[in-house]
């Protein structure tokens, strides 16, 4: 529930490990187009990389004991590689070097699945937004009804939301996809004046961006996608929050979509529960903690870390599954949603016209003065409150209010929730107008 096969094959061990391999082949062949290792011995390591079956077993024994599954690695790769060539494997290379450099390629992959599926839910609202632009509504605000709205106005306010996002994954990856080969403090003194083009070299081989210095010990861009990340799952759980309150059996504004089973209860026939939005609130959450740890990580001491880098093995790729969840369960729910028009209408009409008192108190303000048209409206509410009744028979017994307003028709006019949406809809359009390449079609 807190995954997607996709984003699991993406940060699996065995994955993993891949990336680890994949760089040190790629640092091979760098430094063999730098002339700093013989072609042989680059030829020989890419191939033995390509073709190296991992013994995890043995991988795991002497992570163990070296405490970095780097090393152990490097033991594999040069075994397979050959006596000859075996010995240039890891050239002046550090541990973190790889793994940074792996988890980058991670990140790639893995942002690359979450635009796609940024995109997909940014069409889905986009349908939302311009189907129900006039569809009105009860907007409520401390939990209590305040004005009406539409349905396609609160969609357009979801869907701008997810726009800046995607806009804001464009711009995290060129500070964040970029590689890491500095050697032991970062100074790539192992490998002499070169070091700095063999380093070109090599993220151009991974086709990544290169460094302006080492960030072994900065870590703030692996900090800004887990953030954006929670981000991402913040919006997500608002829209997931707003979805299971108007799916309360008093709301009943709209419903998940149907699956036969999904959201059953197993003691109450009658129960469908808002599983989708449920586990896109749970997911959120935990990204947000995950979004603290990696905070905390960017404290490290020095040249190299002991002990805070550590943190990111564990909340980069449990962030990227939640989110992953999220993104699908929000695709799967939205896509489907059901929107019941009609018990919107329903429960825009419960007050009996109060949810539109301000428009009648506006109406009359020009003739009546503000204050005063306040104090009249407000007595008038008070009345249907405690007595029942509709706000617009309560008003149209006071000649002054029939008098400021002009008739009884206008009175209704201004009673009717639909009448009073504001800009609403024009502001749906705006939101729609903004980024119409990337929105489809009605």
């Amino acid at each position: 529930m807190f995954g997607t096969a996709e984003m699991r094959a993406i940060f699996d061990d065995a994955a993993l490990v891949g990336r680890y391999v994949e760089a040190e082949r790629a640092l091979a062949r760098a430094q063999a187009r730098c002339g700093v290792i013989p072609r042989e011995a680059a030829i020989a390591i890419d191939r033995a990389g390509r073709e190296l079956t991992i013994d995890f077993d043995r991988l795991r024994r002497e992570t163990e004991i070296v405490g970095y599954p780097i090393l152990p690695l490097v033991h594999q790769l040069a075994e397979s590689a050959g006596e000859a060539a075996g010995g240039f494997v890891h050239w002046g290379a550090t541990t973190q070097d790889i793994m940074d450099t792996a988890n980058v390629l991670q990140v790639r992959a893995a942002l690359e699945l979450v635009e796609r599926d940024l995109a997909t839910l940014a069409g889905i609202l986009a349908g939302l937004a311009r189907k129900h632009r006039d569809t009105p509504m009860a907007g409520r605000t401390h939990l209590q009804q305040a004005l009406p709205i539409t349905f396609g106005y609160k969609a357009a306010i979801w869907l701008a939301g997810i726009e800046r996002h995607r806009e804001r994954l464009s711009q995290l990856r060129p500070r964040v996809l970029v590689g890491e080969f500095s050697g032991a403090a970062g100074t790539l003194a192992s490998v002499g004046a070169d070091g700095l083009e063999m380093q070109r070299l090599f993220c151009e081989e991974l086709g990544l961006d290169q460094p302006a210095i080492t960030w072994h010990v900065a870590r703030d861009g692996l900090a800004e996608t887990v953030a954006l990340l929670g981000l991402i799952t913040g919006s997500l759980a608002k829209i997931a929050t707003d979805v299971m309150l108007m799916m309360a059996t008093e709301f009943g504004e709209v419903s998940e979509p149907f699956v036969p089973g999904r959201g059953a209860s197993s003691t109450m026939p009658q129960k469908r529960n808002p599983i989708s939005s449920e586990l896109i609130l749970a997911a959120a959450k935990a990204v947000r903690q995950h979004v603290a740890t990696m905070l905390d990580g960017m404290i490290h001491d020095f040249e190299r870390a002991t002990g805070p880098w550590h943190l990111e093995w564990i909340a980069l790729p449990e962030s990227f599954l939640l989110t992953g969840s999220a993104l699908a369960n929000a695709n799967f729910m939205l896509g489907g949603l059901v929107v019941h028009e009609q018990r919107m209408r329903r429960n825009l009409d419960i007050t009996g016209g109060l949810i539109v008192a301000e428009a009648v108190m506006m109406a009359a303000a020009p003739k009546l003065g503000r204050q005063h048209a306040h104090d009249v409206v407000y007595d008038a509410c008070r009345q249907a409150i405690e007595g029942g009744g509709r706000l617009a028979d309560i008003l149209a017994g006071r000649p002054e209010v029939v008098a400021a307003l002009g008739s009884r028709e206008a009175i209704e006019r201004c009673c009717d929730p639909a009448n009073y949406l504001g800009l609403a809809g024009e502001m749906v359009d705006r939101v729609l107008g903004q980024a119409p390449a990337r929105l489809p079609a009605a």
